[in-house]
């Protein structure tokens, strides 16, 4: 079976009560999409809410990054693409592109590791072989994609541009005598 990569699960259109006061989509908003895109992953997997009744287990979200490329506005397609990254018996570790679905930009990318529960021990559990042998496959398929360039990022200020700046800003701080 030929497998999508990356998969394209979910498209939707930006409704204006996603604009904030700045005019375009507020960053709540696209980790809201982007959050749609995961349970349309979750359901592809066969992990969706059947499955959460049926098994009394879930996908919980334990890390994510966002990057913010390029605004949407009301109004504007979208269309999320899912690349899996890695998973092992417990953890999925997948990266979400969102793309202005007609004029082809990338707007936002969100990197994300979940982990699978048992809802009754509300505690990592492992995955059931079926989903564990979709994965495989999805794997199979995405291994061959280029990792993603916001993959894999870390979040911070350098500290000696810090220092210079601060000295820049209050030198009589920098010399110790703030």
């Amino acid at each position: 079976m030929r497998i999508e990569s990356p998969l394209c699960l979910y498209t939707g259109v930006v409704p204006p009560e996603w604009i904030d006061y700045n005019g375009h989509m507020n960053v709540a908003y696209y980790v809201l999409a982007f959050d749609q895109a995961t349970d349309a992953f979750m359901d592809h997997l066969g992990m969706g809410p059947d499955y959460r009744n049926r098994e009394n287990c879930s996908a919980f979200v334990v890390e994510t990054h966002v990057n913010y490329q390029r605004e949407l506005v009301a109004g504007d397609p979208m269309r999320i693409t899912t690349q899996l990254l890695g998973f092992d018996s417990k953890r999925l570790h997948y990266f979400h592109r969102l793309y202005h679905a007609t004029r082809g930009f990338l707007s936002a990318t969100t990197e994300l590791m979940v982990i699978h529960v048992d809802l009754v021990e509300r505690h990592s559990a492992s995955m059931p072989l079926a989903v564990l042998d979709r994965l495989g496959a999805v794997m199979a398929q995405h291994i061959q994609l280029p990792r993603p360039p916001q993959s894999g990022r870390v979040i911070g200020v350098r500290a000696k541009p810090a220092v210079a700046a601060i000295t820049a800003i209050t030198p009589a701080l920098a010399r110790g005598r703030g």
